[in-house]
């Protein structure tokens, strides 16, 4: 009876053995991810829409363009180069005017919306932790919403080339000076880098202190996280007859063109821009603002821990 029992016993275990083991991968991050886009359309929807009005308007503008051109022929050439260039630097201004606005938006709601539908509940039922949480909802203003606008902008101003390129052969008109002049690939570069730098690294402690609001807040997420600063300046306003705290969080949250040598009074994306990576890398004043973002990203962790429905 034992050598029967021990022969089952080792045919069980080497068919444990012979079955292929089966691995099961939850990627909790990548489907609190995905739960953004569920739930945000407005995250990519908006700058679509910025960018398929701009381009309505565009193809308005374009009955004048060839006579525009022809009245510019006799201009200097840096003020012919700037009226070619500059349908291509509005559009990159409206959209990174678009990703501002979205992102503050995006965080005074981000924790606020899910404790108010009492969609909380159901989410701290899965195998998510808050910090999991928490982080898939920063990597929306810091990593999703640049990658959206940089390369909404691109597919844009290369629309606008290729128009603008048909029109002008339509017209009898050369279209050599926008491939030759106009660096596409130049440009875009800029771009990204200006997205990065001025909208995502140097405002991060204004959208992280709007998502630890967002997390705080039983109504009115927006206005609570303004009150502070309205207060500050004002006591500040009293006593010194100065807006320098209102100055700094409008200069942290608007953005300043990052280290670089470029025309006075040309766009960040102009091709003669220079840019200085390692001297905005390197200012301290970059990297308060991240350990204040890195602060208030870890008080809305713990805040969360804690927060039920409203």
């Amino acid at each position: 009876m034992n050598s029967s029992s021990d022969a089952m016993r080792e045919a069980a275990l080497g068919s444990e053995a012979s079955a292929p083991a089966v691995m099961v991968r939850t990627r909790p991050f990548y489907w609190a991810l995905r739960r953004e886009f569920w739930e945000n359309r407005l995250v990519f929807m908006a700058p679509l829409g910025v960018a398929g009005l701009y381009l309505v308007g565009y193809l308005i503008s374009l009955t004048h363009l060839p006579a525009h051109l022809r009245g510019l022929s006799s201009s200097d050439p840096e003020h012919y180069r700037d009226a070619v260039l500059a349908p291509y630097n509005v559009a990159a201004g409206f959209m990174m005017a678009t990703y501002i606005l979205v992102t503050v938006f995006y965080c005074a709601e981000a924790l606020h919306g899910e404790r108010r539908d009492r969609s909380i509940l159901f989410w701290k039922s899965l195998p998510v932790s808050d910090l999991t949480t928490v982080l898939a909802k920063a990597s929306i203003p810091f990593v999703v919403l640049p990658l959206i606008t940089f390369a909404i902008t691109l597919v844009l101003q290369l629309t606008i080339l290729m128009l603008s390129s048909v029109v002008l052969l339509a017209s009898g008109l050369s279209v050599s000076y926008l491939w030759t002049r106009l660096p596409v690939v130049q440009m875009s570069l800029l771009l990204l880098y200006h997205i990065v730098t001025v909208h995502a690294l140097w405002p991060a402690p204004v959208y992280c202190w709007l998502l630890l609001v967002s997390g705080w807040a039983r109504r009115a997420a927006f206005v609570w996280a303004a009150l502070p600063v309205l207060a500050i300046s004002g006591v500040e306003k009293i006593v010194f007859h100065t807006y320098d705290f209102a100055w700094l969080v409008a200069y942290r949250l608007i953005g300043d063109s990052a280290p670089s040598h470029m025309p006075e009074h040309t766009f960040p994306t102009d091709p003669m821009t220079h840019i200085m990576p390692a001297e905005f890398l390197t200012s301290p004043s970059l990297w308060i603002g991240l350990a204040l973002a890195a602060i208030f990203l870890a008080a809305a962790v713990r805040l969360r821990r804690s927060q039920g429905p409203i």
